[in-house]
């Protein structure tokens, strides 16, 4: 398989492969998820189970010249109910992915939570990895944690490394380039998190972490600028080249993201990780297109 190298060659991807993934959506009552999900049902990857209020999600099929009768419908009009639904078909297998629609993030990653009835497996650490993709770097840069670990420590740093590894995998990366940024590349106690860096760098090479590349702490430009490496005269295995950057905080890699999103021409497609199954979540004000383009992920992850 050769490298995918955009979002768009993601679908493609999808497509040639004759993929269809069932999709629950938790309150499917907002016109950009219903967008995206009948762009994806036009493109054959996915299969919706809208569910919520049914005379909502009919007058949005509506607006979109789509019959009713075109998707499954599950009357849920309490919010409540519906996110529970949703997780209870996933967990048991009468859907390969969950999807946030028109409710609060809490209130749907705490039915995700849920110990007796939700998606995380005991002991596992849920983290979120997105793939941007650049109109100024050549290939997919997988990014984490943009959404779910405020300032991840060390193990959930590892688990970070090996989610965006794994995803990287599945877009036929075979041996991922990972960079472990920082404000520098050398590793300073001010920031903490470099020394968790050199740590992760040793697993590496001892190969109690699999299948990719590891360097760090290094700044943006060593990681994905070769120019950058000939000016500072820096050895690392990276080379300029990073296919993840694993970052030091999430207010960093948030911030990181939505500027080169709005500045940078960026899109981008994301997932939670760590769930048994995969799990979309974004904001009720992204696009329509990114809403489709992490439907795609999440249908080549399931």
């Amino acid at each position: 398989m050769n490298a995918i190298k955009s979002l768009k060659e993601m679908v493609s991807h999808l497509e040639n492969l004759a993929v269809n993934k069932k999709i629950a959506v938790a309150v499917a009552e907002d016109d950009n998820t219903i967008g995206a999900l009948i762009e994806a049902s036009k493109a054959g990857f996915a299969s919706p189970i809208l569910i919520g209020c049914k005379e909502k999600i009919v007058k949005l099929l509506s607006a979109e010249n789509v019959e009713p009768n075109a998707f499954q419908i599950v009357d849920l009009p309490d919010q409540q109910e519906a996110v529970t639904e949703a997780v209870r078909m996933v967990k048991d297998g009468e859907a390969d992915v969950l999807m946030k629609g028109l409710i609060g993030t809490d209130k749907f990653l705490k039915a995700v939570l849920n110990k007796d009835k939700g998606l995380l497996p005991p002991k596992a650490i849920m983290s979120y990895v997105c793939a941007l993709d650049l109109p100024k770097y050549d290939k997919l840069l997988f990014v984490s944690d943009t959404a779910v670990l405020p300032y991840p420590d060390l193990n959930q740093k590892i688990a970070m490394v090996n989610y965006s590894v794994a995803m990287a995998k599945r877009f036929g990366i075979e041996k991922p380039k990972v960079a472990l940024i920082s404000a520098t590349e050398k590793p300073n106690p001010t920031f903490t998190s470099s020394i968790d860096d050199t740590t992760i760098c040793k697993m590496a090479d001892r190969g109690q972490i699999k299948d990719c590349i590891v360097d760090g702490p290094l700044d943006v430009f060593l990681a994905c600028d070769k120019e950058s490496i000939a000016i500072k005269g820096v050895e690392t295995p990276i080379n300029g080249e990073a296919d993840a950057l694993i970052f030091p905080s999430l207010e960093a890699a948030n911030t990181f993201y939505k500027g080169l999103m709005l500045f940078g021409g960026g899109e981008l497609a994301g997932l939670i990780q760590g769930t048994i199954k995969p799990v979309v979540v974004m904001s009720r004000s992204e696009s329509q297109k990114s809403k489709f383009y992490c439907i795609a992920l999440s249908c080549l992850m399931a």
